[in-house]
């Protein structure tokens, strides 16, 4: 069993990927449809320069309830070919104890402008035991038809420069993570299917998101927290059963910071937990009771 670090760096964008998966669409998903935002004009965004989370991964099946690895996603600004930018870091590993096993590595950064969200570059830089996993994506949004110009590397396919089709609602994965944070809850229904397009290695997935409504949950470690609980459609693969929606619980405040989420996997269950947050634009009110201390 593949324990599941790349998971949680995946959740973060509220959808999930595997180097063999096929995207589940259907005919009502295609186009290139946006997430409903209130807006992603810089000064009115959910989350500022210098915000920072950590989390833990968890696995479960049968006996075997442990955290297998960590996650920290960091938000700094620069400037970027003369365009002032938001430069979001991620970065999952196993613990020292399932290196032995399985070691993960991964490594994500996207560039996306600071007014309006869009995204600029993304990289990649994963290892999951023997195989590894490298992208450099550049998004040319000067030409008539806008691409992303993509370098992706992996050991089973070797090297390959492909363009991929780009629209103002295609993403990396840690840009869409913080587009889909401004969501505008005035109009989004519950149980409706929204639509979300990402790019990872050589491809673009189209999958969904459903709001279900509501929760306040206790968090391990962090508290009970008053959350918005989403569903999002996974991608059949190697690692998930491709027929349930992974859960998502985010805070149910001004920062849509995800606390908690599950994810059925071919064989138990991963979780992941929000362990704690610096750095946030608006206080954290969803949390009512702080175990963190």
């Amino acid at each position: 069993m593949k324990f599941p670090v790349r998971i949680f760096i995946i959740l973060l964008c509220t959808c999930m990927s595997a180097r063999s998966a096929h995207a589940q669409e259907s005919s009502d998903l295609k186009g290139t449809s946006c997430i409903p935002v209130r807006s992603v004009a810089g000064d009115e965004l959910a989350f500022q320069d210098g915000e920072s989370m950590h989390f833990a991964v968890q696995y479960k099946w049968g006996a075997v309830n442990t955290d297998v690895g960590y996650a920290t996603v960091r938000l700094d600004t620069l400037c970027y070919n003369g365009v002032e930018a938001f430069r979001c870091s991620a970065y999952g590993y196993t613990k020292r104890f399932f290196d032995f096993f399985f070691k993960v590595r991964e490594d994500f950064k996207s560039w996306f402008t600071y007014d309006g969200m869009r995204p600029l570059k993304f990289t990649r830089d994963t290892q999951e035991g023997s195989y590894k996993a490298r992208n450099t994506y550049i998004y040319d949004w000067t030409l008539p038809e806008p691409h992303i110009v993509a370098d992706v590397y992996s050991t089973s396919s070797g090297q390959r420069n492909i363009d991929l089709p780009l629209t103002p609602c295609t993403f990396d994965l840690p840009s869409l993570f913080f587009y889909a944070r401004n969501m505008n809850f005035d109009i989004i229904e519950p149980g409706k299917k929204y639509p979300m397009t990402f790019a990872i290695d050589d491809d673009i997935f189209n999958v969904y998101f459903i709001l279900y409504g509501r929760e306040t949950i206790k968090v391990k470690g962090l508290g009970t927290v008053k959350t918005i609980r989403f569903g999002a459609k996974l991608l059949e693969g190697e690692v998930f059963k491709g027929d349930e929606d992974m859960m998502i619980w985010v805070s149910d405040d001004e920062n849509r910071l995800p606390v908690y989420f599950e994810a059925p996997l071919l064989v138990g269950l991963a979780t992941g937990r929000l362990l704690d947050v610096e750095g946030t634009k608006h206080p954290f009110t969803a949390l009512v009771e702080d175990k963190r201390n």
